[in-house]
């Protein structure tokens, strides 16, 4: 999720600074994607263990903590946690590859999108 730091929330998001959010729930689900083969074997290919891709992200990013977690996603309940993480931080985007995510569009007016696409909004 992202909000441009300086301006109130759901700022534009092609804005050249922004600001990263997740919550503790998603900082362990990523522990786990990334302890995966295939993600252990790309992370090995980099020369990064998971513990400094952890850290890294852990710095980089703001930890929320979403009053309520809506039930939306009844085929991955797990993506709710992006949602809620979302609207805690009054993001403007959430970015992700989720297919369950992607299909809603947006919620409560952020929007969703893949990487490339925030990339394309990012870049301008």
């Amino acid at each position: 999720m992202a909000r441009h730091p300086s301006s109130p929330a759901r700022s534009d998001p092609c804005a050249a600074e922004r600001t990263l959010f997740t919550r503790a729930v998603l900082l362990a689900e990523l522990a786990e994607v990334l302890s995966r083969p295939m993600a252990a074997r790309r992370l090995t290919l980099s020369g990064r263990s998971l513990q400094d891709v952890l850290a890294d992200y852990t710095l980089a990013a703001d930890v929320v903590t979403p009053r309520a977690v809506p039930a939306l996603i009844a085929a991955d309940p797990d993506d709710d946690h992006v949602i809620a993480a979302a609207v805690a931080a009054e993001a403007d985007l959430i970015v992700s590859g989720d297919h369950h995510l992607l299909v809603l569009g947006n919620h409560q007016n952020i929007r969703i999108v893949t990487p490339a696409e925030a990339i394309r909004l990012i870049a301008g």
